[in-house]
Order: C-alpha cells, then sequence, then structure tokens
C-alpha cells in the first residue's frame, strides 16, 4: 500500500524509473514488517495476547488491574506536600493521600507498578541493543516544537485523567476488559478525540 504523496511522485516521473521506486518503496517498508522482529521488536498481535495475560494475571494475584496514571498523582502529592504540607493537606484532591491513618502515598500497587514497566522497558532497549537518547520527532518539526508538544499534550492527558479517573490503562485496559460501560465510553472517545486531533498536526509527523 502506497500513500497518497508516494502514488503523486509514482505518476510524475518517467515509467523507466517506476520499477526503481517501486522498489525503493517496497525496500523501505519491508524493513516495517520483518526486519524490525528480528531486531528486537515484538510482533504486535504477540504482544497483545501478553499484555491481556499480564492483565489476567494482575487481577488474579493482585485483585485489581493495571493502571499508570495513578502513581502520577501520588507523585505529585508527595512532590507539592514536601513544599507546603498544610496546603495538600487541606485541599481537596490530595488530602485523601494525607488522611490520618492512611499510608504513604508511595505505598500503592500503581506505583510499584509504574516503577516495573520502566525497569522492564530497560532492561528490553538494553537487550535488543536498541538504547538511544534521542527526541523522536517527524522530520518537520523541530526538538522544541516536539518537548512543547510532548508537554503540553501532558499536561492536558494528566488534567484528562483525573477528570475520568483513569487513563488509557485503567480505564481502557483493566475496565473494557471488566466490561465498564463508562470505560468503552472513555476509551471511543479517545479515539475520536485522536483522529481529530491528528489533522492539526500531520504535517509534523510527514
Amino acid at each position: 500500500m502506497f500513500t497518497l504523496k508516494e502514488w503523486r511522485r509514482l505518476q510524475v516521473i518517467p515509467s523507466d524509473h517506476a520499477k526503481l521506486f517501486i522498489f525503493q518503496v517496497r525496500q523501505k517498508r519491508e524493513p516495517m514488517n520483518n526486519m524490525d522482529y528480528a531486531k528486537g521488536y515484538w510482533n504486535p498481535y504477540v504482544a497483545g495476547i501478553a499484555l491481556g495475560l499480564v492483565l489476567t494475571f494482575t487481577f488474579y494475584v493482585m485483585g485489581t488491574g493495571l493502571g499508570a496514571s495513578g502513581a502520577i498523582a501520588r507523585t505529585a502529592a508527595v512532590a507539592a506536600h514536601n513544599v507546603s504540607p498544610e496546603a495538600i493537606e487541606k485541599q481537596a484532591y490530595f488530602k485523601e493521600f494525607y488522611r490520618e491513618g492512611a499510608d504513604h502515598p508511595f505505598v500503592d500497587w500503581t506505583v510499584i507498578e509504574v516503577v516495573g514497566v520502566f525497569l522492564g522497558g530497560l532492561i528490553s532497549v538494553l537487550l535488543s541493543k536498541r538504547f538511544s537518547v534521542v527526541v523522536g520527532k517527524g522530520p518537520t518539526a523541530g526538538v522544541g516544537l516536539r518537548l512543547f508538544m510532548a508537554f503540553f499534550g501532558g499536561i492536558i492527558a494528566g488534567v484528562g485523567t483525573r477528570f475520568a479517573m483513569g487513563c488509557t490503562s485503567g480505564q481502557a485496559l483493566s475496565g473494557g476488559a471488566t466490561m465498564v460501560v463508562g470505560s468503552w465510553v472513555f476509551m471511543m472517545a479517545v479515539f475520536a478525540a485522536a483522529f481529530g486531533a491528528a489533522y492539526f498536526v500531520r504535517k509534523e509527523w510527514s
């Protein structure tokens, strides 16, 4: 399958170069289908099944599903509490982490899980020899713009996960697996919003 841009390029070049162009396109695309897995990437279907098994095992062992945004909220609570304890203990949302008799905010399953995800990802890239410090971006976006969009988008996502009481892990994976209607609505809304927003930033990635 060629993109619209590639078909347009194919139409304007001389016919005697068409075969060379098609070969170059196929040569560029074939590694995405075959070679990348040999370089340390999992097949996405196998990875999806594995993730489902991990989720099932988590429900069985921990009595709860996967999640991530809760760990970020707890980290924010601890950081803010170190700066202004009294204000945080009176704040409507964060005070729940410091109610009388409660464990330290870091004593929570999601915090341990997120730390494990980070370590597991690090071990994976080291073993597959794919570790590098780079800023992933499209050919037309500068590093500054990419970091700004990531930071700004992260703020929006962070606020949204608190309103939704979960992120794509807690809502889409865990909630969706237990057939929670609200989680399915959340997941459809995430996809719809992503498709809508992609139109405005597509040029930064193409």
